[in-house]
């Protein structure tokens, strides 16, 4: 579909689950579009397993889901945006089943809860094991209904359009490249919104698609917007080791119904690290199967459900189980071989609790927030959650506060007079690779100030070399994700840099101690004051 040459009443640039939720949550009179950079059910949502955490049992409680959050952020979360998340989980799940997601129920109809690590109770919502597929199928067929939302696959977003008056800097739209067309366009908006998810294609294995790139961390940085804790990415204990398998996420909820983590002799190894075994949080997984791995020399670990009844492994992961099988491995009868890969950003855009950036008209729903929500490491499967509350929130506020937003200016055609054709096209593809082994090798699960101030070095230098390639030639679509992933990946550094502790999911062995007092809460950058 082509642009149009209207202003649109709300942008959203996304279209996985915070992007759809907040789509649909605004009023039926706005006008709305909805951009995707790919197809529109391509992003992360559809990828998530496991499900969403809300409290929806008797025998279990709104405090003790906020005390299972606090616990996994090791004191950073902020307990504002821990409430608010909470407390919508009931109300954001029932809407989804009445949205039309197929939630797996028990004999009696109630939802069939599973449970996972850091959890004290069962408490996740699913659908067998493929529940953001389910969930991403239901909001896109229910945005496909509505008459005022207008769909644009196959853009990629360059960058946010800013405008400024007598009193403040706004955003009022961004422009795109219309991948089918191979042609830059503007799309203005009264509001904006960033759903863009994290960026977790900044490391050289990731369980993400490849379209996770840190788009929206950086077109709100170059504008002129905060950024926090991005020193805290989690790694996803257990994806599947296999050539052929990429991205192929072995859910925790495997370990959640009993699944046990074995070295390749067949020693399981997880309760000398934590008295919760194989259900400690994410950080402390992955952290025990990287050190085994390095003390052993092995390229994986092993991750066991097979002592289960057959039948039970088939039927609570049926999709799980095919996949596995596809790649030659039988999960019911052999273990499976896994290793940590980069997962989710827990860091990102700072907002408020009705997702407001620090620039007026822009927000900013799911992973490519700050929010407080996640502290030093996310509880499992409390991400759906933070995109449907907060997208709900976000179209609140917006649909409050849209009359007054003024009526916007036509937006200036986007300037190729100066650039041309690239013929040089494998610095994208070298800096592309460089880029990414240097983030795995030195900004890890594991660090170091001496590899963090060597990661430093060598991006700060892809970064300007990418900058100056930027300024010459055509945008491509590999052009403009690199350049996100290089300014990404300098942030990452410098918020891990100023952290001189271990906590959550930041580790380092110059400071293996977590700081009794913590003498830094959130590691805030601002454009107008770089870090050094």
């Amino acid at each position: 579909m082509k642009i149009s040459p209207e202003p649109f009443d709300v942008l959203i640039i996304g279209a996985g689950a915070a992007g759809l939720t907040t789509a649909l949550r605004l009023p039926a009179e706005l006008r709305v579009a909805v951009v995707a950079k790919g197809p529109l059910d391509l992003g992360c949502t559809l990828w998530a397993q496991g499900g969403i955490a809300a409290v929806l049992d008797a025998t279990d409680s709104l405090d003790a889901h906020v005390q299972d959050t606090l616990e996994a952020g090791a004191g950073l979360c902020h307990e504002a945006a821990v409430r608010q998340v909470v407390e919508h989980g009931r109300a954001a799940v029932e809407w989804l089943d009445a949205q039309g997601v197929a939630f797996s129920t028990d004999s009696q109809g109630a939802f069939d809860l599973g449970r996972e690590g850091g959890h004290g109770n069962r408490r996740i919502a699913h659908a067998d094991d493929a529940t953001g597929r389910a969930i991403e199928h239901a909001l896109v067929a229910r945005v496909r209904e509505r008459a005022n939302i207008v769909l644009f696959e196959h853009h990629v977003a360059i960058d946010l359009i800013i405008r400024h008056d007598a009193t403040q800097r706004r955003c009022v739209g961004a422009y795109f490249l219309d991948r089918r067309q191979d042609r830059v366009v503007p799309l203005a908006a009264r509001a904006t919104v960033l759903a863009t998810g994290g960026a977790s294609k900044v490391y050289l294995y990731s369980s993400n698609p490849d379209i996770t790139t840190g788009d929206g961390i950086a077109m709100a940085w170059r504008a002129g917007c905060r950024v926090a804790n991005l020193e805290f990415n989690q790694f996803h204990p257990t994806c599947l080791f296999h050539p052929k398998a990429k991205s192929l996420l072995i859910s925790e909820a495997v370990r959640g119904e009993g699944g046990r983590l074995l070295l390749p002799s067949g020693e399981p190894f997880m309760q000398r690290f934590d008295p919760r075994g194989e259900l400690a949080p994410r950080d402390i997984v992955a952290r025990a199967i990287d050190h085994e791995m390095k003390r052993l020399g092995s390229e994986h670990v092993l991750l066991d459900i097979s002592h289960k009844p057959e039948a039970f492994v088939r039927e609570r992961f049926p999709n799980l189980y095919r996949r596995c099988l596809a790649y030659g491995f039988d999960m019911t009868r052999d273990p499976l071989p896994v290793v940590p890969a980069a997962h989710y950003t827990c860091g990102g855009v700072v907002t408020d609790l009705d997702g407001r950036t620090d620039l007026a008209g822009l927000y900013a729903v799911g992973e490519v927030a700050f929010t407080g929500l996640h502290g030093a490491n996310r509880l499992a499967s409390n991400s759906l959650l933070e995109c449907l509350v907060f997208g709900q929130k976000a179209a609140e506020h917006i649909a409050s506060t849209l009359h007054a937003y003024p009526v916007l200016p036509d937006l200036p055609p986007w300037d190729e007079s100066r650039v041309t054709d690239s013929d040089e096209a494998v610095v994208v593809t070298h800096n592309w690779d460089e880029l990414r082994r240097t983030m795995w090798d030195y900004v890890g699960i594991v660090r170091t100030d001496k590899r963090l101030l060597r990661a430093r070095q060598r991006i700060e230098l892809l970064r300007r070399e990418v900058e100056d390639y930027y300024a010459h030639f055509r945008v491509t679509n590999d052009l403009i994700e690199l350049r996100n992933l290089a300014l990404v990946a300098e942030l990452i550094v410098h918020c891990a840099l100023r952290r001189k502790e271990s906590r959550g999911l930041h580790y380092s062995l110059d400071y293996p101690v977590t700081a009794t007092e913590i003498s830094v809460h959130d590691t805030l950058l601002t454009p107008r004051d770089p870090p050094q």
